[in-house]
């Protein structure tokens, strides 16, 4: 029972698969405080560079729109056209700062988890309308982080917004003694002082919620023991089917390379252990080439195939052990081998060449000059 409850514990890191489709699914993380962070700290850079034009505008627009012509009273088609003009300009200029601030917006997302796009996201789900889990999630850890996460940042920005208002209060009030100019330039200069202060808060915030929110999503798909054998079994298959595509893998290779040998020019045997066929391009630069090797029954399967296209068989225990275990199919047979396979090819092809007596009297080479650890007594 132990071993069960331990195997479904979630102690296993979360695999590659596991992120890509936590990523499909618009699962990233994400930190609610990031963006408030940025966007508030746009707003303030905003107001740095955009602060006095944008002041001067809403000023004027201000004026303009407590200025009445008589005109304008009576025919209601030029008060209309004045009312279009003041909103159009309103719009012109607070334009700078709402692409400053919907970059921004953009930019915490993207710098945490990346750019994610999930259609499977937008999907309704009944699970989320749900009393009973609804409830759940009310109660469940959680809540009680976000709770608490909630109250410290209460805490945090009222006691900079007492701090703010304590320093500005004087300002505050001095407000309704100056001209409507001096007065909206001096709100503007305290709302941007309120908004740097307001983000220096969040920075302190955000340092500590994008770490915890990495974390956590982090926690969230780790996985159990078993999930990640159940995914290795659906990623690489399972161990039956993979034995299954070996083996078949295997006798079509077996096949073609039987196919190959009544091309050969010679198979060079053990004589019953090893069984090597090679091919040879006299006409051509390349090295003779190895077309065909086995051992065992592959081996007596290789010289009966050979016997049935009178292919030469010629015995070099040493010889055949080497090629057998230096080179593979459709390779070229190493340099260190090259003296040795050039004897019995030359026996072959002269033994071509003669017939009755003189091919009894053509001896066959006896010695060949082959690795140490291939030699031996067979």
């Amino acid at each position: 029972m132990a071993e069960q409850d331990a195997s479904q514990q979630k102690t296993e890191e979360p695999t590659e698969r596991r992120l890509q489709e936590s990523r499909d699914k618009g699962q990233v993380a994400r930190s609610k405080d990031l963006n408030t962070m940025l966007s508030l700290m746009a707003a303030a850079i905003g107001m740095v560079f955009l602060g006095d034009g944008l002041m001067r505008d809403l000023f004027q627009l201000v004026e303009d729109g407590l200025t009445f012509n008589t005109t304008h009273i009576n025919d209601t088609s030029l008060l209309l056209g004045q009312i279009a003009a003041t909103i159009r300009s309103g719009v012109i200029a607070i334009v700078p700062l709402l692409i400053l601030l919907t970059l921004s917006a953009f930019v915490g997302p993207v710098a945490m988890g990346g750019w994610s796009f999930s259609i499977e996201a937008l999907a309704p789900k009944l699970e989320k309308i749900d009393p009973l889990k609804g409830l759940g999630r009310m109660v469940s850890l959680k809540s009680l982080v976000e709770l608490i996460k909630a109250v410290f940042k209460f805490l945090l920005v009222a006691a900079a917004a007492t701090l703010i208002i304590y320093f500005s209060i004087q300002e505050l009030l001095g407000l309704g003694l100056m001209s409507v100019q001096a007065s909206t330039a001096s709100a503007g200069a305290m709302l941007l002082w309120a908004f740097i202060g307001y983000s220096a808060v969040l920075i302190f915030i955000a340092s500590i919620d994008v770490p915890f929110q990495a974390w956590q999503h982090k926690e969230q798909l780790k996985m159990t023991k078993q999930e990640v054998k159940d995914e290795m079994k659906d990623t690489e298959g399972r161990p039956e089917v993979k034995g299954m595509i070996r083996k078949l893998q295997k006798e079509l290779s077996d096949k073609r390379m039987m196919d190959a040998v009544p091309s050969a020019d010679v198979i060079i045997t053990n004589p019953t252990h090893y069984a090597v066929a090679l091919q040879y391009d006299t006409e051509g630069e390349n090295a003779p080439i190895v077309v065909a090797k086995g051992q065992d029954f592959m081996a007596l399967k290789i010289r009966e195939v050979a016997a049935e296209h009178a292919v030469p068989i010629f015995e070099a225990p040493a010889l055949a052990r080497a090629l057998h275990g230096m080179v593979k199919i459709n390779q070229e047979i190493p340099a260190s081998l090259y003296k040795a396979v050039a004897q019995v090819l030359a026996y072959i092809f002269q033994l071509k060449e003669l017939v009755g007596t003189q091919a009894r009297k053509l001896q066959p080479p006896k010695q060949f000059d082959v690795p140490e650890e291939y030699r031996g007594t067979y």
